[in-house]
């Protein structure tokens, strides 16, 4: 998907016209798989359309991101630590504290103002002089959800264009419409006091599609190709697998590249348990009598397919707790919808599956629980989706606690999970109100 930037007044009307396209977004997707649905009804009277099925969640990395975006009301303080690789290294790096002393047009200034930024945040204070610099200088960055990532290169967009030349100067790609839409947003925001500067978008439903079936790396790499040479190109992402540094390396020519120390993430302050159950129901048992003898804050408990997740959900409703469900067929809108609910404290309980095991932080979740084990195909256990899970505990500093219903024959997986850790994950006899009482949080 693409939004393009053009000097005049150049597709004024088409944009005007795509602004309809937001209040579509907020629409349930259709049943694709043609798989009967139940309606579970959430505290708020609201439905969820679950599908009664043993599909597990594939976790979408760009809906993540248009996630964290969505639920992160202002900008996020990282506390990653940044490694700056520039392609001249004896060149000075120069970092900003203030938008004013990048020198910007004075329109570009009320618009950045005009959107709530009082001051660059971190990434934004490294990147935007590296990106702003003349002659223009390539760049690859990464950096979390919600730092400021697309009001950086959106900045650097509209600090690029004459509005006075009528033709498309600035090309913007990303990787769903959704994402597209939404980075069109915000340039129109920030620059709404340019004159003549507009956006024109290439998306689904507009004739000038650009991406159809093919590859979205095929097509930008054919893309850069047709570009010139002089052209300035950008890449910014929250995640960098292997595969997608590759691709950053082939398609930006000699980058200074902004990167983050991968996070680490640690069990130290969780304390870990375990309670053998013989089945399903057994769990839930275990499960009360562990909600009904611990204070807590807030939980996440995770299932492992979306039918364990819509019982759980059920049975829990059903005993009158204040409970919400989030899950894979969920519009991204509708997932930020029922995550700030669950930050508001609105409801007390969290069920999900693996769509919410990275990168949603609520400062009072205490507990965390795995109804089912992560495991990959084959039934090894799944070391990193286990260890993003038991992460939303233990946020900020605090201690948290992690309890993992399993049955007999998960208990060599559990053990796995302990010895690559190396970390100690002790059993808990959740019959024993008085052992469960004494449990130190």
């Amino acid at each position: 998907m693409a939004s393009l930037l053009w000097g005049g007044d150049a597709g004024a009307a088409e944009s005007e016209r795509l602004n309809s396209h937001f209040s579509n977004l907020s629409q349930p997707r259709k049943n694709l798989w043609g798989i009967k649905s139940t309606a579970v009804r959430n505290i708020d009277g609201s439905i969820n359309n679950i599908n009664e099925d043993d599909e597990e969640d594939v976790v979408d990395l760009a809906a993540n991101s248009l996630l964290n975006k969505l639920i992160h009301q202002s900008l996020v303080e990282s506390s990653h630590r940044v490694e700056v690789l520039q392609k001249d290294p004896s060149s000075p790096l120069y970092s900003v504290k203030t938008f004013e002393e990048l020198r910007l047009k004075e329109e570009l200034l009320k618009g950045i103002y005009a959107m709530g930024f009082n001051r660059p945040s971190k990434i934004q204070e490294m990147a935007l002089p590296m990106m702003l610099a003349h002659p223009p200088q390539n760049l690859i960055a990464q950096s979390q959800s919600g730092t400021g990532k697309t009001a950086a290169f959106v900045l650097a967009m509209l600090s690029r264009v004459n509005a006075l030349e009528l033709f498309p100067q600035c090309l913007c790609l990303a990787p769903t419409y959704e994402l597209a839409l939404q980075t069109g947003r915000v340039v129109e925001q920030m620059g709404k006091f340019c004159v003549d500067v507009q956006v024109m978008y290439a998306i689904r439903g507009n004739r000038n599609v650009m991406i159809d079936t093919q590859g979205f790396s095929d097509h930008s790499i054919r893309i850069q190709r047709a570009l010139p040479s002089e052209c300035q190109m950008l890449l910014f992402s929250a995640t960098f697998e292997d595969s997608v540094w590759h691709f950053a390396e082939r398609i930006i020519p000699d980058p200074n590249v902004i990167k983050l120390r991968k996070e680490e993430l640690t069990l130290n302050n969780i304390r870990q348990y375990y309670v053998l159950c013989e089945h399903r129901k057994d769990k839930y048992q275990a499960l009360c009598n562990i909600y009904g003898s611990i204070t807590i804050g807030q939980a996440i408990i995770f299932c492992q397919t979306r039918r364990n997740a819509k019982w759980l959900t059920v049975e829990m409703i059903q005993d009158g707790h204040q409970v919400s469900l989030l899950s894979g067929e969920l519009t991204v809108e509708q997932r930020a919808s029922i995550i700030q609910r669950f930050r508001d404290g609105k409801e007390k309980v969290l069920i999900t599956t693996n769509v919410c095991a990275r990168g949603i932080d609520v400062k009072q979740v205490t507990i965390v629980v795995n109804f089912d084990l992560p495991v990959k195909q084959g039934e090894e256990p799944d070391y990193e989706t286990y260890l993003h899970r038991i992460g939303r505990t233990g946020r900020f500093g605090k201690k948290g606690l992690a309890f993992n219903m399993i049955e007999v024959d998960e208990l060599p997986s559990l053990m796995k999970i302990q010895d690559h850790f190396n970390s100690s994950i002790k059993q808990l006899n959740a019959e024993d109100m008085d052992e469960i009482e004494k449990i130190d949080y």
